[in-house]
């Protein structure tokens, strides 16, 4: 099965060290960041999406940070 996951956080080093995690753990970059302004806190935004091909089967109930 092929997981995704889209990771999200302010534009700080904590979106970065969430994404090299992912990375660590065998998961792949999947397109380009994206990048937005949350007028209501007033700050940026990021988001990158990620992938990993694991071998178990989907369940709705999975946690897709543990594979």
């Amino acid at each position: 099965m092929r997981a995704y996951r889209l990771l999200t956080e302010d534009d700080t080093a904590a979106f970065c060290h969430k994404v090299t995690l992912a990375l660590s753990k065998g998961w792949e970059l999947y397109g380009a960041p994206s990048y937005a302004f949350d007028a209501s806190r007033g700050v940026m935004r990021c988001a990158q999406a990620v992938v990993k091909d694991v071998a178990t089967d989907y369940h709705p109930d999975m946690k897709l940070g543990d594979l």
